[in-house]
């Protein structure tokens, strides 16, 4: 569900504001997106239209991640397998949601999430350390 982050049509005190509320709607601007939650999966991606026609990209699900090695400067693609922590909330665990800072299960080892899925619409991760 969308939230709205308009006026209050209300003072602090609980009175009514009569202007500029009894003649202005809420506005398309002041409706925020739905909250969507990157998880594992089957690449799904989702494009949005910010303000002035600017688009912005969502990741939805995936299962591929570009792993950068910092001992040798490399970047691979690799397959996650699973989330394993997430600074987050300790439920994306459960549900496999990525995050900033999560730390995944691949193929490659375990990596650090280092981008932000639902803002960025791609999944970077660095090499951790076992």
């Amino acid at each position: 569900m969308a939230q709205w982050h308009g006026i209050s049509r209300r003072k602090p005190s609980g009175g009514r504001l009569k202007r500029p509320n009894r003649y202005r709607g809420k506005r398309r601007t002041e409706i925020a997106a739905e909250k969507q939650f990157t998880v594992l999966g089957e690449p799904s991606r989702k494009v949005y239209r910010k303000r002035s026609g600017s688009q912005t990209v969502r990741v939805m699900s995936d299962n591929i991640i570009n792993v950068n090695d910092p001992s040798n400067g490399k970047t691979v693609r690799a397959t996650m397998v699973t989330v394993l922590d997430s600074p987050a909330d300790a439920n994306y665990v459960r549900r496999n949601i990525l995050t900033k800072g999560a730390v995944v299960d691949t193929d490659k080892g375990k990596v650090r999430v280092t981008s932000r899925p639902g803002k960025d619409g791609v999944i970077n991760g660095v090499l951790v350390d076992e």
